[in-house]
């Protein structure tokens, strides 16, 4: 598997990963996650001309994982990580992360971070694991304060939510 930055062409690809992505969550009870839209293509190409679009791909190139990203609070923030279902189980989101982690050592960034649910074994737990802590809601800094408002305002806080950091 190589880990590149994601090409314009790359992005209904995305799209596609992430529906596929998506869809073990009915399986949890949350069939709105599974049901929910994938980043517009004006969203993955605005994080694409940034520099915070990673792929993993075949060896025929073909992307089958990405991540996307943005700099919050000094930091870089993991908005999406998304594994094709067929390509789970080989640690490609944690060689994005670990992408993603290079990434922003080498712009200085203080953290990574991400929101996530703490419920679902392959999301919180998941993070520990690779390091993650969990940010306590009243130590939040402004930028992830405002996102995680804004996913509650979305209904994400429908199940447990949280905010967590791995400091770089």
């Amino acid at each position: 598997m190589t880990i590149r930055a994601a090409r314009p062409a790359d992005l209904p690809r995305l799209q596609r990963i992430e529906v596929a992505a998506g869809a073990p969550f009915r399986e949890l009870g949350m069939p709105e996650i599974a049901d929910d839209a994938p980043p517009s293509l004006a969203t993955l190409e605005r994080h694409r001309q940034a520099g915070l679009a990673w792929v993993c791909t075949l060896p025929d190139d073909t992307p089958v994982a990405y991540l996307i990203a943005d700099r919050v609070d000094g930091g870089l923030h993991i908005e999406q990580v998304s594994v094709d279902p067929s390509h789970a189980h080989q640690g490609l989101g944690r060689t994005l992360i670990a992408h993603a982690t290079t990434h922003a050592r080498t712009e200085g960034a203080k953290a990574l971070t991400l929101t996530t649910f703490t419920e679902v074994p392959w999301n919180a737990p998941y993070y520990e694991r690779l390091g993650f802590e969990e940010i306590p809601p009243a130590t939040l800094p402004p930028g992830l304060r405002k996102i995680r408002a804004e996913e509650a305002a979305a209904g994400l806080d429908r199940w447990p939510r949280q905010a967590m950091r791995r400091r770089l």
